[in-house]
């Protein structure tokens, strides 16, 4: 944390299959090294790739519900619970701070697994509140960027904004037999993400908002939006003075990309 303007680290999470939720690997253990660093905020806003709305919401109720929003998994998975409280006063400062759009109340949807699998591990006593941010999906990526722009205020109340997604995510392509093999990303993934990485690293934040899906590698890499859109989030809400961290460095599967980042 960068403790000179004492604001809270911004972070993107490759988040994967729900089954990281139960079983250790090298990603989990990378969850649980950044845990490590991170300060405890006063709260967390997540953005998930599994929450999708026509327009924004935030969720408002007090004690929202773990979602289990998946299926053909071990019983083990879908006990799981992650009860942490929510935060309508904060739910409703986000109301006030987006001018961009009418953010709307949400009392139905709760945490989805994008959000609770990951927080497991930063927060495993889920005694951080918590509100969820939706994705409105008929909007583009300049759209999401600059929404983000309008939560960054909430950096120095000590709020803690988290984005979870995949930067690589083709469930279509995945080689299942290698879907636990560190490193094994087909030619055109790993092309995707060296470029990435190359932009995040050097801030080009202009190109991952424009050019991605330019052409096939990235089409490929891309297919739909939903995963790839809360990276932009986490980008933009980048302080010049950041500093960078990049963890759970991986593609596997050669087509998921489990890459992290963390600003603070």
């Amino acid at each position: 944390m960068n403790s000179i303007n004492h604001r809270m680290p911004v972070l993107f999470i490759g988040h994967g299959s729900p089954m990281i939720a139960i079983e250790e690997s090298i990603f989990t253990k990378g969850f649980e090294t950044i845990a490590k660093e991170l300060p405890k905020p006063k709260a967390v806003v997540c953005i998930s790739a599994h929450w999708e709305t026509h327009g924004v919401f935030v969720t408002f109720m007090a004690h929202p519900r773990t979602i289990h929003d998946f299926g053909g998994f071990p019983c083990e998975l879908y006990k799981l619970q992650y009860p942490a409280p929510g935060d309508p006063a904060l739910a409703q400062e986000i109301r006030q701070l987006v001018h961009s759009v009418e953010v709307g109340e949400d009392y139905d949807w709760g945490l989805d697994h994008g959000c609770w699998s990951v927080l497991k591990y930063l927060f495993p006593l889920a005694d951080v509140p918590v509100v969820e941010l939706s994705i409105d999906y008929a909007k583009p990526a300049s759209f999401h960027y600059a929404l983000a722009k309008e939560l960054l205020p909430l950096r120095k109340e000590d709020v803690m904004i988290i984005a979870s997604g995949n930067i690589i995510h083709n469930l279509r392509a995945i080689d299942w037999p290698h879907i636990d093999t560190p490193n094994y990303g087909y030619d055109w993934a790993q092309k995707v993400h060296e470029e990435m990485i190359d932009k995040i690293v050097t801030g080009d934040h202009q190109y991952l908002i424009d050019d991605v899906g330019r052409n096939r590698e990235y089409h490929l890499a891309i297919p739909t939006s939903e995963h790839y859109i809360p990276l932009l989030y986490a980008l933009a809400l980048q302080e010049q003075d950041d500093h960078l961290s990049i963890f759970n460095d991986s593609i596997v599967g050669g087509s998921l990309d489990m890459t992290s980042l963390m600003f603070s």
